[in-house]
This record gives C-alpha cells, structure tokens and sequence, in this order.
C-alpha cells in the first residue's frame, strides 16, 4: 500500500558509444549439459550432524518417496572447456556446485563467449554489468531485431553461438567501488525456468591491473575470493520436473503437482545448490584478504540476510556482519578474518534458516603473522537474565491511532485481539531478556530512558576498544543462549548452536500497518537544545490537479506478449490476467487517476507531452526546489472522497490531509525544507511521492498515486524542468490489486463473464487474475514513451509501493548506472 521504499535517482553515465582502450581478449569456451544434482550429497543435516531420518524439516526436502522427488534433480548448468572441441572439462571448485565457471574480465578488455548447446531445448546466455550489442544479448524477446541479429536469442540443441561483450569505461568500476564488481550470466529465453533448471554463473568485472596474466586469472588485489547464490531454488519451475518425478517418485502416478505440500518439497533453500551445511568447506587463512561476492535469484520470497558469523565485512564503506541480496542484487563485501575456527554462513529469514540456507567457512593460521592488536579500553559488565513473562501485545486496550478498542466487532485489530475457546486474544507467554545490577541477579536495573523499549532486552553500549563482558542467566524453561552482531568475539562466546508534536510512525506496507505496526512519537522542545533556525519559503509554485475515474486498460496490446511466450493466447502466461473469459475481468478496470489541468477552472486538461508519455496511469510528475511553497489546488471528480498526501514536504497540518468530498476543491500547502532535498551525496533531485491517505490502501489500488522530484536550488529552469539533464522519466513498479479497489463490484458488474452474484470474489484463482504486475500501469511492453536519444543525459526516478509481494529488483539490459548512497 504505501512506498516500501523511495527510490532512488538514476543517471545513465557517458551513453555515447562506448570507447574501449587497448584490452584483453578472454575467451571462454562454455557448454551446456544436462546433469544430475543431489542438493544433500553428504546424506545428512551437517549443520546440526544429524542423519536425515533424525531431522524431520530436513528430510521433508531431501528425503524420496512415492510422490517426493527428494535430494537429487536433473539440471541444466553451464561447463568451462579449454578450446573448441568441447573434449577437456575446466575444472571449477567444488563450492561453486551448479554454478558455472567464474568468468573474469578488466575494465577495457573483450569477452568472447563460444556457447554451445548439448542440452535438449534451446537455451541462451545472458550478462548482467557489461556492454553488449543486439547480436551478443541473449535475451528473447520481441525487440524489433531479426536475421542475424536473433540468432543469440536461442541457441538450439546442438547449436552454438559466439557473444561477444565488452568492459568499456562506462562500466568501470568506480573509485569508491572495491576493485572488482561482482555480477552474472544466465540464460535468457525464459529467464524464470531457465534459471531454475540451474544455467546461471558468477562473473566479475575489475578495475586495470586487478589480474594476473595467467589464461586462468587470478585477482592480485585479495588472496582468497568466494561467489556464493542465495536462492529458494524453485524446482517447479524447472524444465525437468516431469523427468524428475519420474525419475525419483516411486509412485509417479500419485504425484499431484498442483498440491501445495509437493510444490514446497521442492523449493530448495540453498546457497549454491547445496543445503542443511552440505557446502563443500569454504577455507581461507587469516589476517589476510578475502572478497565475498554474494548475489540472490529467484521470487519474492528471495529476501536474504545473510549473517557471517564471528567476523567483520566492509561492504560499501561500511562495517557489518550482514549482507542484505534480493533477486538480482549482487553484493561485494570485503573481509581480513581474524579468528580461527569453523564458522557459520547463514540466512536470518526464519523461515530460510529453518529450511536449510546454511554453510560452515573455515578460517586457519597460514603463517606467523602478529597477533591483532590488544584491546585498551573499558571492561563493560552486563548481567543479563532470560526470562519468562505474560506480555500484552495492546495494554491500552484500543488503537492508539483511532482511539477506538482493539476487540470493537468487525475492526481489523479484533482479528488479532479477539480472545475466546478459539482465539488467543493479546496476551502471550514470551520470553525477554532484563538487565540486573550484579551477579546475584536479585536486583532489575530500571531506566526511564528504557521504558520505550517494550519486549527488546536492555540496550549493551560500548565504545571502540572496549570489551564486553556479559555474564548470561537462563531462568525460563527452556534452552536459549545470547548471538551478538557487530562485535567480535572468540568461539567460545558465539552463542549459536551448530556444529509535543505527537506523530505516528507506522510500517509503510500496506498488511503490514494495516494489521497493527504503528506507534505514535512525541516530539518535545528541550531547554538544553538551542532552537532550530526557522527556514523560509517563497511562494512559488501551483499545481492544479484533478482526481478522476476513467476506464484503464492495462494491455491494450497483446502482440508482444504472445509472441515473447511463442504460444496461443490461452497458453500464455499473461492468461490469467489479461482475459475476461472463465469468470476473469480481462485487462480493463474502472480507476481513479490523478490528472493535470491549466487552471482553476478545470476545464481544460494539460496534454501529456511526448516526454510525459511514459507516465501512464501515475499522476503528474510534480517538481520543487529547496525552499519552495508548492500549492497544490486539488478537485475530487471522482464518485468517492479522496486526498492528496506527499513524503518530502511540510505539510500545514500535522493530521491526515483534508479529504475531498465528490464535487469539492482543496487546497494544499507543501513547504519543502532543506533536510528534504538532497544531500551533498545526492543527485541533483531526489524523488518522492504522493497518493491519496483517505484508505491509504484502496485509494492506492484504486489509480492514485504519482511522483515528486525535489530538487537543489536553481536546478529547476522558467517552466519548471530540470535544467541539467535532458529527459526525466519516473517509473512506478507496483502490483496493483484490483481485489482490493474501490471499484471490484463495479468492474464485475461491467467487465466480468458472469453474473456479478456468481462470482465467487474469495476465489484463490479470480484473486490472483486481478493482481496486475505493472510498471507506470502497463503490462507487456504496452507502456509508451520511454524514448531517449544517442548521448542525452537522462535521469530515472524509481518508485515502489505496495505489499510484501512488491519486491523488484529492475534490470535493464544493456545499460549500466552510477547510483549514489548518502
């Protein structure tokens, strides 16, 4: 419902030809082959040494029977040949497991990849962090290309195909950047199924001087380097789930692959294909240097946190002990490790924890180098006791929001608070940790600063060369230990087990808030505080906007989308959605969309330019500068009342926007203070955005939302346009969910097959054919106006709104950024 997070502005570097100095040619010769992959080949948890008749999570996914596949699946994986003849296997580490060969290349050198296809059905290569031009993509889709220029799109069984990328300057590794980037390759003619079935690989991209000269090379700058994916490998999605059932069910017959608990038994939470520690040992000396190249694929669910255990990772300037991956994010972490032992590699999403997301690295003494420096600091003392407690999840009884009671009969909350023969009610038996005064641990330590801190335990505070002492009491009944992160610590102290203003601040994910995440703040003048100085704002701008109900059609098109899936209409993926036959509503839907007018009057609507095409169903790009008043003169056209509420602006109430009734005109006054803008790290604009909050989800799913860029003084020219860069465009990727629209009755009653009163509206397949996957509210390459010409400046702003489904990593071909973190 609300943005998930606010985007970022993104500026294409140097899009001129690229100009490529004096390089290396590598050549990679690679085949494709169909394999045999066990996921457990150890045969046991190795993480927990237990056999997998002893661990019942585990062997629910490694374990065969009638109608389970188990450990073991047919895959498709990219292999390293010395030359042409495809005769003599480059042998890889056995860390990598399914992932292809390592490929390697400096700023300024050439990549030639001769791809052939010993596989059954046709595949492709595609790369991520190069440049490349049409003939050497590898990615199918409807594009306007043909002849020659289509061959790469889809190397045939037997065929073969030579790629041919480049490392121009443009995609160079910056300054700030360590000295190599980490990527990949996959293949591109389904990319979801493809990568599934196992064909993607780790590839890297170093600044000059990086490698040695060796055929094989090797990075100069580290003395140990590491590529690890994790991903919930979907094995539904594979080509070879029909060969896999029969190979490995005993009962093929009883295989229902429409159950859901089958489907899950093969969703493989691995890192690198191997699962439950069975990751052959990552091992590396310490005091020295290591680089960790870490990437994620996959769906929604691939939201990882990926904790090293007992050391430190620098990764863009910072100092951490978790990488966070999403599906096509491709991390560099920096590591000297320091502490000897076996240590765990694992995701911290519970769920991906439970299911097996784990490996074991190992750090050993390869020379006679110094010991690190002793400490000097503070010795800091805790006392620190588990404990069990009846904790009330709402003491207050009711919503501190709306003031109204947590069980009032039909409310949300009551879904959550509601207590009787079946229903938990609030209050649970949880289990906290306090701080005590000493080790008799007869005394609780009380702060009025703490109160805040709810069930979190006591807050332990240290300074750089300081050691923490925490003396750890267990009083609740069952087992439980203490796990820092960010601090350094020896095997023996690890803790895991293995071998006046009030303002709410709420979770912008619409279930999220919905379902209770909020709280309020207080925001007090302190005598010891000098006040902050008063900004001042110029009137400057006025933005006359109308909230209006119009009949969107999200694919007006189909012609691309069926001849990207080569397959008739009820075949195509896009069926679900975009049909209105079988009790589904087709692709158009009643919605309320934000438009520009000239004036007051609202008579006459402001024609979208050519540059403001690309702008769909989003309201109008709204701009301002530091320091500026943007009146926003709003009229509700629409059948239901609406709002208008913006992130980045001063708004002249502290309360929610005053809604507009049907028929009614509003005034609002944003004021845009400094903090507002961007930052000495900033692009020259930064991007935020605004929607109605009248039902801040359903007036979302409803077509209300647009964007705002604000701006440094003096960016913004005479007509209110950038004046450093020649095309703006703003992207929205939201799944937008007509279930949950004002208007669902309405759009069965026009747009649906059936008669309203049989339509089952709870219907698990009619609420996933009104989910629309959309980017500006195009599905399929319908939205227009994305233009840009050979060596024009242009800037991205990316916006994202919706549920924990809105995960979206955007990839775009052939292109690479430069972002900036402030």
């Amino acid at each position: 419902m609300e943005p998930r997070h606010l985007l970022w502005a993104l500026l294409f570097m140097d899009p001129l030809w690229p100009q490529l100095t004096d390089g290396a040619t590598r050549v990679y010769y690679l085949g494709i082959q169909d394999v045999q992959w066990n996921y457990a080949p150890k045969g046991r948890n190795v993480i927990k040494n237990q056999p997998l008749d002893n661990d019942t999570v585990a062997s629910s996914f490694l374990k065969s029977n009638k109608n389970r596949i188990g450990s073991k699946y047919q895959k498709t994986i990219y292999k390293e040949y010395r030359d042409s003849s495809y005769m003599d296997e480059v042998s890889k580490p056995s860390w990598l497991g399914f992932l292809g060969p390592v490929l390697q290349a400096e700023v300024g050198d050439v990549i030639l990849i001769h791809l052939k296809n010993f596989a059954t059905r046709p595949y492709t290569i595609h790369p991520h962090g190069v440049f490349y031009e049409k003939d050497s993509e590898g990615s199918l889709y409807p594009d306007g290309s043909f002849g020659q220029l289509k061959a790469d799109d889809s190397v045939p069984p037997g065929g073969s195909h030579v790629y041919n990328w480049t490392i121009p300057e443009s995609h160079a590794p910056t300054d700030a950047d360590p000295a190599c980037l980490t990527w990949i390759y996959h293949s591109h003619v389904d990319a979801p199924r493809d990568i599934a079935t196992g064909l993607i690989g780790p590839l890297i991209t170093c600044k000059r001087g990086s490698l040695d000269g060796n055929p094989s090379p090797r990075r100069l700058d580290v003395d140990h380097y590491f590529f690890l994916l994790f991903s919930v490998v979907d094995e539904n999605l594979s080509w070879h789930l029909n060969d896999n059932i029969a190979t490995y069910c005993s009962d093929p017959a009883s295989v229902d692959k429409e159950d859901k608990a089958f489907q899950e038994s093969n969703r493989m939470h691995a890192i690198n294909g191997f699962v439950f520690g069975n990751l052959p040992e990552l091992s590396m000396c310490s005091l020295k240097r290591v680089s960790w190249h870490l990437f994620g694929m996959g769906n929604e669910v691939d939201v990882h946190t990926v904790f090293f255990h007992g050391q430190m990772l620098t990764i863009r300037g910072h100092h951490t002990d978790v990488a966070h991956i999403f599906p096509a994010t491709f991390v560099t972490a920096e590591m000297v490790p320091q502490e000897l032992g076996t240590w765990l590699i694992s995701c911290q999403v519970n769920l991906h924890l439970q299911n097996g997301m784990q490996a074991l690295y190992k750090v050993k003494s390869c020379s006679t180098d110094p010991p690190v420096d002793k400490l000097t600091g503070k010795v800091r003392q805790y006392f620190i006791e588990a404990h069990e407690i009846q904790w009330d999840y709402g003491p207050m009884g009711h919503d501190g929001s709306t003031g109204k009671s947590l069980r009032e009969p039909g409310s949300i909350s009551n879904k959550f608070f509601q207590k009787n023969a079946r229903r938990i009610g609030g209050t649970y038996w949880k289990v906290r940790y306090e701080a005590f005064q000493d080790e008799t641990f007869q005394e609780r330590m009380k702060l009025e600063e703490e109160k805040h801190l709810g069930i979190l335990g006591p807050v332990i505070r240290a300074e750089v060369g300081d050691i923490i002492q925490v003396v750890f009491y267990n009083r609740a009944s069952q087992s439980f230990s203490i796990q820092p992160h960010g601090v350094f610590y020896k095997k023996d102290y690890e803790g895991t087990v293995y071998n006046d203003g009030t303002f709410e601040i709420y979770c912008q994910e619409g279930n999220h808030r919905e379902a209770g995440m909020s709280a309020i703040y207080n925001v007090s003048q302190c005598s010891r505080h000098q006040d902050t100085p008063r900004q001042h704002y110029q009137a400057a701008r006025i933005y006359y906007i109308m909230a209006e109900e119009v009949e969107w059609d999200y694919c007006p098109d189909r012609s691309w989308e069926l001849e990207w899936h080569n397959q008739s209409g009820e075949e195509s993926y896009g069926h679900i959605f975009l049909s209105n036959k079988d009790g589904f509503l087709g692709s158009i839907y009643k919605k309320a969309v934000f438009r520009e007018y000239t004036d007051g009057t609202f008579r006459i609507l402001k024609t979208r330019t050519e540059t403001e095409e690309h702008l769909g169903i989003l309201g109008p790009l709204i701009r301002g500068e530091v320091g500026d008043i943007l009146n926003v003169v709003f009229k509700n056209n629409a059948s239901r009342p609406y709002s208008m509420h913006a992130h980045g602006v001063l708004e002249s109430s502290n309360s929610q926007p005053l809604a507009a009734e049907p028929g009614e005109v509003v005034t609002y006054q944003w004021n845009i203070p400094e903090r507002s803008g961007p930052g000495p790290n900033d692009s020259a604009c930064v991007s935020w955005i605004y929607y109605s909050t009248v039902n801040p989800i359903k007036d979302l799913y409803s077509g209300l939302v647009g964007p705002l860029a604000i701006c440094r003084r003096g960016i913004l020219g005479p007509h209110g346009r950038r004046s450093d860069m020649d095309r703006e465009f703003s992207l929205l990727f939201l799944i937008f969910d007509e279930n949950q629209s004002w208007y669902l009755e309405e759009n069965v009653a026009t747009h649906g097959s059936q008669e309203p009163g049989h339509v089952n509206l709870q219907d698990e397949t009619f609420l996933e054919s009104n989910k629309m996957h959309a980017i500006n509210g195009k599905l399929y390459a319908n939205l227009k106006g994305l233009t840009m010409y050979q060596g024009e400046q242009v800037v991205w702003y990316m916006l994202a709104m919706g549920q924990d489904i809105d995960l979206h990593t955007v990839h775009f071909h052939a292109e690479s950024f430069l972002y900036q973190v402030s």
